[in-house]
């Protein structure tokens, strides 16, 4: 899925798995909104790993360069931060919920930079947003259940606790849930 030649870009994909299930439950538990937006305007600031043409050699399959990963990382950082901090903005919104009544943001783990830029902008103080890319890396798709997971095993999500989950990749996609545990 990568071009290893590409270091700019290889080195920033890591591999995982991760799935939740969100639901609304009654008295205000549970989903309390949630917004996915994209634009294709945007698409090749992050695209690839494409099937075009793969050619097959038992069971390996070998891509080109032209079908890896492709990102222009200056630019997707940009969009990137405004998209999350405007997405989570309007999801709390929706909910009723002011901003510095979320106990504890899960963002994508991307990249540290675009998680502090975009904590910066929600005025969130770094003891309630939860990283872990510092030891896994950009898990990728994965990287928002992992984390979700960790911080619950890690005691840092309670009961009835307002939490913010939001993401942004490729295509360009991004959006955000909002949840009362």
């Amino acid at each position: 899925m990568v071009d290893w030649g590409d270091r700019r870009t290889s080195v920033l994909f890591g591999d995982g798995a991760g799935a939740a299930v969100l639901v609304t439950e009654a008295n205000n538990r549970g989903v309390l909104s949630s917004l996915l937006r994209s634009s294709g305007e945007y698409w090749n600031l992050l695209s690839g790993a494409r099937t075009r043409n793969p050619r097959h050699s038992g069971l390996r399959i070998r891509r080109s360069a032209d079908d890896a990963i492709q990102m222009k990382g200056p630019e997707l950082f940009k969009i990137a931060v405004k998209s999350m901090e405007e997405v989570s903005r309007l999801v709390a919104e929706r909910a009723g919920v002011k901003l510095e009544e979320i106990d504890l943001f899960v963002p994508h783990q991307a990249n540290m930079r675009i998680i502090s830029a975009v904590a910066e902008r929600l005025g969130m103080p770094n003891e309630k947003v939860f990283t872990n890319i510092d030891r896994y890396g950009n898990t990728s798709a994965a990287s928002v259940p992992i984390a979700l997971d960790e911080a619950i095993e890690c005691g840092r999500i309670k009961d009835n606790n307002i939490v913010m989950l939001n993401a942004c990749g490729g295509g360009l996609t991004w959006g955000a849930n909002l949840i009362r545990w």
